[in-house]
């Protein structure tokens, strides 16, 4: 059974950082794209940024171009998605998903394990 558990959601100010961490079990993590989702309050979910199956190749979201950076260990299992200059509308739950793929894709999908969700709070 696959599991994703993410973890660093938090409380920040604008402008702050903070990075999210997200540990997958129950298949090889090494095989498969890996990304990002977010769900802010009365939205739709939406694509934040997804990393392919060696790391080699990222993507995302025009809106975190320059201050999200996503990166993998498959040594460790483990997705990260650090934040920096955060806003205000960065405000949402955030999902780590495991993707069907060796490459990143941005739609619902394209990947085919979802974690549970943190919640990241800006305030302004």
């Amino acid at each position: 059974q696959v599991q994703l558990v993410e973890s660093g959601g938090g409380l920040v100010q604008a402008g702050g950082p903070l990075r999210l961490s997200c540990a997958a079990s129950g298949r090889t993590f090494s095989n498969n794209a890996m990304g990002w989702f977010r769900q802010a309050p009365g939205k739709e979910r939406a694509f934040v940024a997804g990393i392919s199956y060696g790391g080699g190749t990222t993507d995302y979201v025009d809106s975190v171009k320059g201050r999200f950076t996503i990166s993998r260990d498959n040594a460790k299992n483990t997705v990260y998605l650090q934040m920096d200059s955060l806003k205000p509308e960065d405000t949402a739950v955030y999902y780590c998903v495991d993707g069907r793929n060796r490459w990143p894709g941005r739609d619902d999908d394209d990947y085919a394990y979802w974690g549970q969700g943190t919640q990241v709070t800006v305030s302004s």
